[in-house]
Parts: C-alpha cells; sequence; structure tokens
C-alpha cells in the first residue's frame, strides 16, 4: 500500500486531501500540532527526518501555514512554511529520495495588478505571508534543478468549505446569516464588499494537487477556477437564501481598506493536466449554508 504523510492534517485542506487518499487506499500519516492525529512540528527537523527514515513514504504534502497575512504571523509562518519546505525537501534528499513532494503556494506571493495570476505573474513580497512562500518556492525550485526531487508547488486562490473558521469572510458571512436567521440580533460588520475573488471548493482543490502530484511534466500550476466573483454576491445570496435582506443586518466598515480589489487566477496549465472545478458557486454557498 502507497503511503502519503500529511502536515497540517488537521486543517481544511488537510481533510479533504486525507479523505481524498483513503478513498484512493493509501495510507494517510497524518501530522499536526494538535489534535488526534501524530502530533508533531514540521519545523524541527529530528521530527521530519525520524518520520521518513520509519515510513519512506511515496508522497508528502505540506499543507501547515497559519493562514494569514498579518506581520504579526511573520516568525510562525517562517517556521511553518520555509524552515518547514527545507526540512522535508532535505530530509528526502537523504532518506528518501523517491517521494514526491508538494508545497503549498498562494495567490498572495504574486505581483497584482488586477489581471489573472498565471505561474509566469512575477512573485512580489506584499506581506510577511508572501514572503514565506516565496521563499518556499525558490526553496522547491533549487531542490528540483539541483538534486533531482520531485517537488511540486501548487498555487492555492481563495477556497472554502463548511470547515472554515469565521475569521474567513465567506464563512463569517454564512454563519452570521444562519444566526440572524434564527434570531439572533446581531449587525454583521464588513470591509469592503466589492472585493472580487474566486469561491472554490476546497474538495476540488485537493483534486487538482493529485492531479499534479501525479505526473511529470508540470511542477508549478496556479489552482483555481478563474471566475471571479465579489464578496457582495456572496453576501446577496446567503442572505437571500434565509428570506432576508442583507442592508438590513450589516454595516460597512468604510474604513477598511481590503489587500486587494481582485485575485483571481489563470488556471490554464492545471485545466491542462484534466482538472476542472466542480462546484459552483451556489453550491459552494448552499453546502456553507447548511440545512437553511
Amino acid at each position: 500500500m502507497n503511503k502519503a504523510i500529511i502536515f497540517g492534517v488537521n486543517g481544511q485542506d488537510g481533510y479533504y486531501l486525507s479523505a481524498l487518499l483513503e478513498k484512493k487506499n493509501i495510507a494517510v500519516i497524518g501530522i499536526s500540532r494538535t489534535g488526534n492525529r501524530i502530533i508533531g512540528d514540521v519545523s524541527n527537523y529530528s521530527f521530519v527526518t525520524s518520520l521518513l527514515k520509519e515510513h519512506q513514504p511515496d508522497f508528502i504534502f505540506h499543507l501547515a501555514a497559519n493562514s494569514t497575512a498579518r506581520h504579526e504571523a511573520l516568525f510562525e509562518n517562517h517556521e511553518t512554511i520555509c524552515r518547514g519546505s527545507m526540512n522535508i525537501l532535505e530530509a528526502v534528499r537523504l532518506f528518501s529520495p523517491n517521494t514526491k513532494v508538494f508545497l503549498s503556494g498562494s495567490a498572495l506571493q504574486f505581483k497584482n495588478a488586477g489581471e489573472p495570476i498565471s505561474e509566469t505573474t512575477l512573485f512580489e513580497a506584499g506581506s510577511a505571508y508572501a514572503v514565506a512562500r516565496i521563499e518556499s518556492t525558490y526553496l522547491a525550485r533549487y531542490y528540483h534543478k539541483v538534486f533531482g526531487t520531485k517537488v511540486y508547488v501548487g498555487y492555492f486562490f481563495n477556497h472554502d468549505s463548511p470547515l472554515r473558521s469565521e475569521r474567513h469572510v465567506n464563512q463569517k458571512i454564512a454563519a452570521a446569516a444562519r444566526r440572524i436567521v434564527n434570531g439572533s440580533k446581531e449587525v454583521l460588520e464588513l470591509g469592503n464588499i466589492e472585493v472580487k475573488k474566486e469561491f472554490n471548493f476546497a474538495g476540488d482543490i485537493v483534486e487538482a494537487v493529485w492531479i499534479l502530484v501525479n505526473q511529470d511534466q508540470i511542477f508549478e500550476a496556479v489552482i483555481g477556477s478563474g471566475e471571479e466573483y465579489s464578496i457582495k454576491d456572496w453576501l446577496v445570496y446567503c442572505f437571500e437564501k434565509c428570506n432576508m435582506n442583507w442592508e438590513e443586518h450589516v454595516r460597512i466598515n468604510k474604513d477598511f481598506v481590503p489587500e486587494y480589489d481582485i485575485l483571481v487566477s489563470d488556471p490554464k496549465i492545471i485545466k491542462s493536466l484534466g482538472w476542472k472545478a466542480k462546484t459552483s458557486f451556489s453550491a459552494l454557498a448552499d453546502m456553507m449554508m447548511g440545512g437553511i
């Protein structure tokens, strides 16, 4: 039986990837800093090497990160993303050279000029999080070029699921709408609702990851639908699903400055490998709204 190690297994992406691999009869060794899986830290080189020596996995997926662009997470994301990637790649080189490695990248590590972002778009260090992702990508390129490591980078665009926390705006809106229709008197505060982005389902995104690591021609790919919607579109849909007028329950913070006005992918490469998003904008909203 093939084996896969997932760092960050308790996160949204780890959950859906683990379920996908188990359906394919792949033994999953799940690693997290908390929870009921193997407790460990990808930034600990000794821990990573011991795992590889013991399991000799066919795949490693590095999904662990604090998904925030806040500067306060600078050291945490450096340790988890940068040092974690270095630890994995060096351990693979020394102890498990046939292992395929996937490193998650981000749309936020690219220069965003308001146009669809592709693999050839220049990087831009616009946040501490972007810096960590950029360094991780250069580590992947180095190990691939110099040592022949089969390491893949997938640049994730916005994706959600019912597992998202409310610090993510899609879940914040969906959860508030559910509470309000059930009697809550709260007022939902939001920033710029004209911001446009993608509304992908995490389960679809990990299917793209699986396709990527099972071929040997493409080693970096933007992973997104290329379809843009505004936060207002999501807001309207969720509240209308509850037969409510969002304007009666939402306060707009006029002083809020968004990270971007639009963030959308050009997914030609990943689509050329046979992937496409299965879950529509409305289907994702229905899923996150639950039984409403």
